[in-house]
């Protein structure tokens, strides 16, 4: 996601601030700016859309001494990549100075708001409005100006802001999403990520959900959002840098497997209106189409396809549409049935993966109407569709998806419900019990973590010398359990094969013996009971059995060797949590056999071939 650097002490700022955001280039960005303060109180801000050395060019010989400053690179969310989207924003003084990560939800009743009252807005993002807010508040004090605006905020933030006229003065605030402060001497930091202060200092604060900090040169004063001081303690981080950017875990993958409770809250901030229902308005160019639509395919590959599969069954449990899933490589050469009343929904998370975007084009070219799902913002895919649904999953450093699979499932179920509303074919009961089920789902995600990566290592070297595994599921698991197997594949090398369980009996139960285990994905559903039957047919084979299942489930110990738990969700929203557990255990036998965990050999992350 974006990157936050803030300076203030005895220093030249600029160099300090450009530096910190080199060390956050790897989170991934489309835009950089900066603004500084020097000690007369004169600001300087410049902004460039584009990569950082775009940045660094406007700026020249022209960055003022200063002591006082913020920086920021943008992964854009509310208005496209630009130099006018980019951070930071500035008030209609242009006194305050604004950067920002998350999402604001209720921006655009603010900006309404504000507009009306006289302040004029310039730019199409959710941050602007906080500037002037800050501005409507401001007496004197910045630090309680910004708390005064923080009770307007709903949403998810992480804020730095600084006054012209404070000129040795941060304030930080955060929200759902990662800040810190960093201390050394006479000198004090705020950024998104250790890695952009650690050549710096090693003392630092993680800050907590409604802190806002109150930074000078000499240190930090805490509060919550109601002024009353809150201790926090400093802590000495013994990393090195490249540790810094993955968070001090050991691989990327292991840190964006411990990222997708943030993902998902992301991902899911702004698409629950306050009356409690789905609200996608990225689709609204589409209402009549989606009305008059007879069918919806969707197209995708690999871990995309997967997802695709559970947003097939999403629509159709909810729809009286038929929908259904074709692979990106074989959609233009056995092309289905396409006109105008197709309703193609093309998932990728890079957004340029080749075999997707060539059936979208051919949809295009049919007349269908298009819905685009993915993570990249810019990208190919996203100039080929009149709607784009955004992962807001942020970077994904490592090539096997992780957090952009989970994203990926809850973007389309929500853009199921969503059709389904348009088309007036989900109750609101559904709807309602879906939505229960959303607001919970980043907490179950954390909750799955917390039960399984504690003994994820040992339970992958358990089984690090079987021969093969055997995955299977029914119904939405069946995607969890295809996807399971592709993580295994991808990060181990070690042959594992999906299939419906169901099916074992039609050929796959030959492989199964006391060297191939069978992984059951096993939580709560409509099929579980056909899927216990399905697990026995296996045991009785000698295959031991790892089962994922929801906790409280007292029949699975009595027919599994080995259970990871996750907590209970909406059934379709259940692939989410269960390949938590999936994705640890690929990690860790990958770990185990001393494989190349974030650049598998022979893959790429945006495959852009055919």
């Amino acid at each position: 996601m974006c990157g936050i650097v803030g300076y203030t002490g005895p220093r030249e700022a600029g160099p300090i601030l450009l530096e910190g955001l080199k060390r956050l280039e790897y989170r991934g960005y489309d835009s950089a700016g900066i603004a500084l303060v020097d000690e007369d109180g004169d600001l300087f801000v410049e902004k460039k859309a584009g990569k950082l050395a775009n940045l660094e060019i406007a700026l020249a010989d022209r960055t003022p001494h200063a002591a006082l400053g913020l920086a920021h690179t943008r992964w854009a969310t509310h208005g496209r990549p630009s130099d006018l989207n980019a951070h930071p924003h500035q008030d209609c003084t242009g006194e305050i100075t604004v950067i920002h990560n998350g999402i604001i939800e209720n921006f655009q009743d603010l900006r309404d708001g504000l507009i009306e009252r006289g302040h004029r807005l310039t730019s199409e993002t959710d941050t602007e409005a906080m500037a002037h807010l800050v501005e409507e508040a401001y007496d004197g004090d910045l630090a309680d100006a910004v708390r005064v605006a923080l009770r307007r905020i709903e949403g998810a933030y992480a804020l730095a802001v600084m006054h012209r006229r404070e000129v040795s003065r941060l304030v930080g605030a955060r929200m759902n999403v990662p800040l810190i402060v960093g201390l050394n001497g006479e000198e004090s930091f705020i950024a998104s990520d250790v890695s952009a202060i650690l050549a710096h200092t090693n003392r630092v604060i993680f800050l907590e959900d409604g802190d806002v900090a109150d930074v000078r040169p000499s240190g930090v004063v805490v509060t919550g959002v109601d002024g009353e001081v809150r201790e926090r303690l400093e802590t000495l981080v013994d990393w090195t840098t490249e540790a810094a950017e993955k968070g001090g875990f050991e691989h990327f993958m292991l840190k964006e497997i411990h990222e997708q409770p943030e993902a998902l809250r992301q991902s899911l901030a702004g698409r629950i209106d306050r009356d409690g229902r789905i609200h996608l308005p990225e689709i609204e160019p589409l209402v009549d189409a989606i009305r008059a639509a007879t069918r919806v395919e969707l197209v995708a590959c690999g871990t995309a396809s997967y997802a695709a599969l559970i947003g097939a069954a999403a629509i159709q449990a909810w729809t009286d549409l038929p929908a259904r899933l074709t692979v990106g490589s074989e959609f233009r050469y056995d092309p289905p049935p396409l006109d105008e009343r197709a309703l193609v929904i093309a998932v990728t998370q890079s957004g340029e993966t080749a075999d997707t975007i060539a059936p979208t084009r051919l949809a295009r070219e049919r007349g269908c109407p298009i819905v685009a799902v993915t993570n990249t913002v810019g990208s190919a895919i996203t100039r080929e569709t009149p709607a784009v649904l955004y992962l807001q999953a942020g970077p994904e450093i490592a090539v096997a998806a992780s957090k952009t699979f989970v994203t990926q499932v809850m973007t389309l179920v929500v853009l199921a419900a969503a059709i389904a509303r348009i088309r007036g074919s989900i109750e609101p009961a559904a709807e309602a019990d879906l939505v229960a089920s959303l607001r919970t789902l980043p907490a179950g995600a954390a909750r799955a973590l917390e039960l399984n990566a504690p003994g994820a290592r040992a339970l992958a070297r358990r089984y690090v010398n079987s021969r093969g595994f055997m995955y299977v599921g029914r119904g939405a698991t069946y995607p969890t359990a295809l996807e399971g197997a592709l993580k295994l594949k991808e990060l181990s090398y070690v042959h594992a094969e999906g299939s419906a369980a169901g099916e074992l009996k039609h050929g796959p139960i030959s492989l199964l013996d006391a060297e191939c285990p069978l992984v059951a994905v096993a939580t709560r559903s409509h099929t579980y009971d056909k899927l216990t039957s399905n697990i026995m047919e296996g045991r009785a084979r000698d295959a031991r059995v790892i089962a994922v299942a929801t906790e409280g489930d007292a029949q699975i110990g009595r027919i599994a060797d080995d259970v990871c738990w996750v907590p209970d969700t909406h059934e379709l929203l259940s692939p989410i949590l269960a390949i938590i557990p999936l994705q640890l255990f690929a990690y860790h036998v990958a770990v185990a056999r001393g494989t190349d965990v974030d650049q598998p050999r022979n893959l790429a992350k945006s495959v852009t071939v055919e």
